[in-house]
């Protein structure tokens, strides 16, 4: 039985094959066409997904799309009659594309698929309940699911059990914690749908000087976690920006200019908007426990994304552990589509151990093997060094003690925004300036930006406040405190970004400017060369910690292909790459030629 789970048109289309019950495939679309949060119609995504498994589009059963599209397009369109006349240039612009496109799933299914047979709409945030729960090591448990906006619905929360799932209550648009966030997301001048987790970031440098304001003026928070916005301060539903002139008098100016320098004033909102966040999502939290009575909790949709709000919510919430789907966004709505049909829709079983989740470390992607990586390197003439299988881990191991920034490009690609060690930039915990060597001469983005370690699942416990595994860098946990160092008299008084190169911890790179880090175990299980490669650098030198980022350059998608990891690889100040067995050094490398300026190739976001 093979179903294909679609999601599109708004950020991050992605799809999803799903073949008796197993996740074969997943990918984003903008892995493939190399636009960042690509939201056009993810045929290259579907393809790959056939392709992973021999099938042709006559081979698939069903197909469903992660949402009902004629039901959203009844919300914008109720939405623009009750603001009207105001908003007719936002009307004017988003018409078109719902006229001629959006709302013919159907034919596009069929034109770019060449599937022809029975599709099926289940609605957004039942596709985001599906993704986190039907994967989750759980066999009963509540989810909750919060983001900006499905078709009516921001979040809501139900229970799941064995192949089911009960959805008990919503709240809905406009009011919206993921568009609450993304509207301070735009005013601190970073991009919609792409910026937020800057502002998480940023908000350590801050005070939360306006969480009083926020709520007294911008939402009525209850007790559970519900709440109402004041539409007064915003204009996303009607008008091309997030917010308005009030909301700009309010907070004491306009929107920061993209670019533009970063002041105490940005770190102070982005502080003030992440702590009620993170003060709603444990209102939400408790509120579910105190209503479902279930001892476990699954996540997703974006603000499930927010991992310093999840690991508020294990550390200080109600349940005995929580699970968040890796790709919480709306790429992970395909996957949730495809298991609605398989356990919901055509009530297959389904059986969980309450510790294995089935989401196979999200290495979902495309693979690469030797004799194909092999076949691109002396096709381009490119210099290497091949390592047998034995080699790999301790010659890396041995480049990352000598303080080298490699390229790791190993298996399948992962699904959802985070590299986990297949697509990765690696580099050594220990060394006080690779925070910032990273951010400027690799990443090329902002300095303030901090960098997530992965720790061997063996030893996350000597290393930071968690007593369980993460492995899809979703949850924020402190350093332990006997790895931290304190503050001195002088060091105290340090406000904003002059906090940002005191050295904290014995794992410097990878310790945030409150003593955090953004933690992803590493299993044997899922990931055997990672795993080996760190416990080779633990054996040798000591610590079972390494900086991993994502293999890619601000405002460029995740790499994919060889080519894509050898052209990041060329452009910025890496010295080694890795790919399968194939070790390749900078300094032998060609330069690549003058007709490359691959900075205008990007939009910097």
């Amino acid at each position: 039985m093979n179903i294909l789970g679609i999601s599109a048109f708004y950020h991050d289309s992605a799809a999803c094959l799903v073949q008796d019950g197993t996740i074969a495939a997943a990918a984003q679309e903008e892995r493939f066409t190399r636009k960042k949060h690509d939201h056009s119609f993810p045929k290259n995504a579907v393809a790959y997904c056939l392709r992973e498994k021999g099938l042709t589009p006559g081979d698939l059963d069903f197909v469903a799309f992660y949402d009902k599209p004629f039901v959203k397009f009844e919300r914008i369109l109720e939405t623009y009659l009750a603001y009207a006349p105001r908003g007719l240039q936002s009307f004017i612009k988003s018409m078109p594309l719902w006229v001629k496109q959006k709302l013919w799933i159907k034919e596009l299914i069929a034109n770019d698929v060449g599937y022809k047979g029975k599709i099926l709409f289940p609605e957004h945030h039942e596709s985001h309940a599906a993704s986190a729960f039907f994967p989750s090591p759980f066999q009963e448990a509540a989810f909750l699911t919060i983001d900006g906006v499905g078709e009516w619905t921001t979040a809501s929360f139900g229970i799941g059990k064995d192949n089911q799932i009960d959805l008990l209550a919503e709240i809905k648009f406009p009011h919206s914690l993921g568009l609450l966030y993304t509207a301070f997301t735009y005013y601190t001048g970073f991009k919609v749908n792409s910026g937020e987790y800057k502002v998480m970031g940023l908000a350590p440098y801050g005070e939360p000087k306006y969480v009083d304001l926020i709520l007294d003026k911008l939402m009525d928070l209850k007790g559970d976690g519900s709440f109402k916005m004041n539409m007064a301060y915003f204009d996303y539903c009607a008008g091309l920006t997030m917010t308005n002139e009030k909301f700009h008098k309010l907070f004491g100016g306009p929107p920061r200019q993209p670019e533009a320098k970063l002041t105490q004033r940005e770190m102070d909102l982005a502080r003030s908007v992440q702590d009620v966040t993170e003060e709603v999502m444990l209102r939400m939290a408790r509120h579910i426990h105190k209503e479902t009575g279930q001892k476990y909790l699954c996540l997703a949709g974006g603000v499930a994304l927010n991992c310093v709000g999840n690991g508020r919510i294990l550390r200080e919430g109600p349940f005995e552990d929580i699970w968040i789907q890796p790709a919480a966004g709306d790429a992970g709505g395909a996957l949730g589509a495809a298991l609605l049909v398989w356990h919901a829709y055509l009530d297959k079983p389904r059986q969980a151990d309450n510790h294995n989740d089935s989401q196979q470390g999200s290495y979902l992607g495309p693979a690469f093997s030797d004799q194909e990586i092999e076949a691109y390197l002396h096709e381009q003439g490119y210099p290497y060094t091949k390592l047998t299988n034995a080699e790999v881990p301790e010659k890396i191991a041995d480049l990352i003690a000598t303080e080298n920034v490699i390229g790791w490009f190993q298996g399948r690609m992962e699904f959802g925004p985070r590299a986990l060690g297949s697509r990765s930039i690696i580099g050594d915990a220990r060394s006080p300036k690779m925070q910032e060597t990273m951010n400027l001469k690799i990443k090329f983005r902002e300095s303030f930006r901090p960098f997530a370690p992965s720790v061997i699942e063996e030893e996350v416990s000597n290393y930071f406040e968690l007593d369980r595994k993460s492995p899809y860098m979703l949850l924020v946990a402190p350093v332990k405190k006997e790895l931290c160092r304190e503050m001195s008299v002088e060091e105290q008084t340090y406000f904003g970004l002059q906090k940002l190169n005191l050295v904290r911890s014995t794992i410097p790179a990878i310790t945030h400017v409150d003593y955090s880090a953004r933690v992803q175990t590493v299993s044997k299980e899922t990931n055997p060369l990672y795993h080996a490669m760190i416990s080779k650098f633990h054996e040798k030198y000591g610590c079972a910690v390494i900086i991993n980022t994502s293999f890619n350059v601000r405002g460029e998608p995740i790499v994919c292909t060889p080519q894509d990891a050898y052209l990041c690889f060329m452009r910025t100040n890496m010295d080694y790459l890795i790919m399968g067995n194939y070790l390749l050094e900078k300094k032998e490398q060609m330069p690549l030629g003058k007709d490359i300026d691959w900075l205008k190739e990007f939009e910097l976001d």
